[in-house]
């Protein structure tokens, strides 16, 4: 029998202990971790989301290629997806001549160099509608600084000749997606490759989706339910719309069901218009751990707040202070505390390596 020695050896097996390499060992860790489910705090509603076709659905590009996208293939089973390619829905063909964005007498037009045909009125119809069809939707995947698709600084130029771009603004379907849908859940590919915009996304997507599912059960019972398991993510997002919102679900006015089921979703929109910062997350992990903080001693209450000082300067990332109160909670029982969407806001499966974040970061947002 061999005496444990750090990394030249694996695990012990019926009290003998045998020499594995590093490999071994790690297949060895994967097998025997792989035997456990994901441990879940609550289930999640499916969103629909409305995805550009090229991006990892069909090879419809203007040059007849196909877009990859990572973060997309790891949704797919997550999510309901409708893709779409307006500018073959308008009969557009696969490969064809690029179209751009020019300004004509002060107008936006979409039309194409190489033949000069203009494609606006095209293309505004079938934005119309198409997102005028959609019966049920949460959110949008967009092919990033495409002149139909892309929502926000896509090239606009001053002439179809050859030149250099003038402008930037909203593709003619993204920007008829952001007038239709101005609360959902918005992105291109491109900018979700940002780890705090994915983030912020996947949140409100997910939250969005299971507004839908109250929305659809027309019942108060159901909309209190939402509000309280949603108290601290909408805490750290917006702590004046989570007053709106409460006082909303109190409806001490008796107003009509449907009347505040419109008026809840606009104020939702609102607390979700942008990210919240590192000072409102730290806000809430403080609240959560108020609940069992006279069942931890010293040491652990010392670590947990240093966890948070580390995150709050860009040390550690939010997950790891998330996984202590979640240990927490599972090991004293608090039930309440399960249900709450800021400790899950999406399927774990979805979350990446988050980066640390800094209170100096730009506003992605505006």
């Amino acid at each position: 029998m061999r005496a444990w020695r750090g990394n030249s050896i694996c695990a012990p097996t019926s009290r003998i202990y045998i020499d594995l390499d590093r490999a071994t060992c790690a297949q060895l860790k994967e097998s025997h971790l792989s035997k456990f489910k994901v441990y879940r705090l609550r289930d999640y509603s499916k969103p629909i989301v409305v995805v550009s076709k090229c991006i990892t659905f069909e090879p419809v590009r203007w040059d007849g290629g196909i877009i990859a996208s990572e973060f997309v293939e790891k949704l797919k089973p997550y999510v309901s997806f409708v893709p779409v390619c307006p500018e073959v829905e308008i009969g557009l063909s696969v490969p064809r001549d690029p179209i751009r964005i020019i300004l004509v007498d002060d107008e936006h037009r979409l039309v194409q160099p190489s033949t000069g045909l203009d494609f606006t009125d095209k293309m505004t119809s079938f934005a119309e509608s198409f997102l005028d069809s959609l019966k049920e939707v949460d959110g949008f995947i967009l092919k990033s600084g495409s002149p139909s698709s892309g929502f926000k600084n896509v090239k606009i130029y001053p002439k179809k000749e050859k030149s250099a771009s003038i402008a930037r603004g909203p593709g003619f379907f993204g920007r008829a997606v952001l007038e239709k849908f101005p609360g959902l859940a918005v992105e291109d590919e491109r900018r979700l490759l940002n780890p705090r915009i994915k983030e912020h996304f996947l949140t409100k997507l997910f939250a969005l989706a299971s507004f839908r599912g109250v929305k659809k059960s027309n019942s108060m019972r159901q909309l209190v339910k939402f509000q309280s398991e949603n108290k601290y993510l909408l805490t750290a997002y917006s702590q004046k719309e989570l007053s709106v919102l409460g006082r909303l679900v109190a409806n001490q006015e008796g107003r009509p069901i449907a009347e505040i089921m419109k008026t809840y979703e606009t104020h939702l929109h609102s607390a979700f218009k942008r990210s919240p910062g590192p000072g409102s997350n730290v806000n809430v992990m403080m609240k959560i751990m108020g609940y069992f903080s006279h069942q931890l001693s010293t040491k652990e209450k010392s670590f947990f707040l240093g966890s948070l000082e580390k995150y709050k300067t860009g040390r550690l990332p939010l997950s790891a202070s998330i996984n202590i109160l979640k240990a927490w909670i599972i090991r004293f029982q608090q039930e309440y505390l399960t249900s709450q969407t800021f400790l899950e806001p999406y399927p774990e499966e979805l979350a990446t390596l988050d980066t640390t974040t800094n209170s100096g970061e730009r506003d992605y947002w505006k």
